[in-house]
């Protein structure tokens, strides 16, 4: 079983999360802001991951900490859930069209937390959420999760279509790197024998 549950309790959010990498895309998410619920929502439908979070956090202030916190909770519940990553494809990536705009989104599992975010978004915010926190949120889970995550909008004009685009194009990727190959099921993905570390 892939599972995992993880808690999240600071000064600024509290937050509790269980995932199932092999589930069949159930979720159920209530953060308090209404667009990173559907983000999230997106991420645990097209990847097939049951997502449960619920996130309590200084909305008053603004979006910054449970926007943030999130992405952090997601991530470790991912890392913890595949444990010594034995099996796993390890790599993915997904070239995701939303109307005009495409995003190409690429995943390496490698125990070595890194983001290169290219995207760019034309107004400050959606709705009430500031958009520059989508970079906040993906920093976090690449950080948690223990991956190299390549972030890429290759062109569109839509920002709605933009954001959505790219926690789709994590979850798809996501979906082929948490796969099982049964020819390497006892065995990690490594040369080395390990995941992590720079040696």
């Amino acid at each position: 079983m892939r599972t995992a549950s993880v808690e999240r309790n600071t000064k600024e959010t509290r937050i509790a999360a269980t995932l199932d990498i092999d589930g069949r895309g159930v979720y159920d998410v209530s953060t308090g802001i209404g667009f990173l619920d559907h983000m999230l929502e997106q991420l645990s439908r097209h990847s097939l991951m049951d997502l449960n979070l619920k996130a309590e956090g200084d909305l008053h202030i603004d979006f910054h900490h449970t926007t943030e916190d999130s992405g952090y909770v997601v991530g470790e519940a991912v890392s913890k859930a595949l444990g010594d990553r034995k099996g796993i494809q390890r790599y993915g990536h997904a070239y995701i069209p939303m109307d005009e705009t495409l995003t190409r989104v690429s995943i390496d599992l490698s125990n070595r937390p890194y983001l290169v975010w290219k995207v760019n978004f034309t107004r400050p915010k959606l709705g009430d959420f500031d958009t520059e926190l989508f970079k906040e949120w993906f920093a976090a889970f690449a950080q948690s999760a223990g991956a190299t995550l390549h972030v890429e909008n290759l062109y569109g004009e839509n920002n709605h279509h933009i954001a959505e685009s790219c926690f789709k194009g994590l979850a798809r990727a996501l979906k082929v790197a948490t796969a099982i190959d049964e020819r390497q099921a006892d065995a990690v993905p490594s040369t080395k024998g390990v995941l992590g570390g720079s040696m």
